[in-house]
């Protein structure tokens, strides 16, 4: 991955701007495959406070993908102030410690390695961190590619549940 990326687990102060890539990402090049109740399953999912909460408690990893050549003025919660914040590229978030509940890379930074990275990241974390074996994921279509080229393999057939379309798949570590 090209140097000027920076990737590491996000503050809380991440929150907000990788939940909306994920949103802009989703309705870009997934919502098209989803039926109404799908895409609205999904956004209830990402705006749902109960996560925002398990990822505060650290309960529910994020990991996040910096620009560092592009910067962006954001007001500081000290009044008057802005601070300079790296741009988000791309975000991954772990549920029940190694299952990839979302993955999206901003469309500016598609094919450089950086979902690749992130992937790469938590597979670190898992191994080092928390011990374990192996990562899952319920690949949207769009992905699968993306998960066949990390090693990741289908358990079983496309899964369609509340319109969300998905295929599970699994990396051994």
């Amino acid at each position: 991955m090209d140097t000027r990326y920076r990737i590491r687990m996000a503050y809380e102060d991440d929150w907000q701007d990788a939940i909306g890539l994920a949103w802009r990402t989703f309705l870009e090049f997934e919502a098209g495959e989803y039926p109404e109740e799908g895409v609205k399953n999904f956004r209830d999912f990402v705006t749902d406070p109960t996560l925002y909460r398990l990822f505060r408690k650290g309960e529910y990893q994020m990991f996040c993908a910096f620009d560092t050549a592009i910067y962006r003025e954001i007001p500081s919660r000290e009044e008057g102030r802005t601070v300079l914040r790296e741009r988000m590229a791309g975000m991954l978030t772990l549920r029940n410690t190694s299952h990839i509940s979302l993955l999206f890379v901003d469309k500016e930074y598609h094919r450089r390695g950086i979902g690749s990275e992130l992937v790469n990241s938590a597979r670190e974390y898992l191994l080092g961190e928390v011990g374990c074996d192996r990562m899952t994921v319920n690949a949207a279509p769009y992905g699968i590619p993306f998960y066949r080229h990390m090693g990741f393999r289908e358990l079983d057939g496309e899964q369609k549940k509340d319109g969300i379309i998905y295929t599970p798949m699994m990396l051994f570590l």
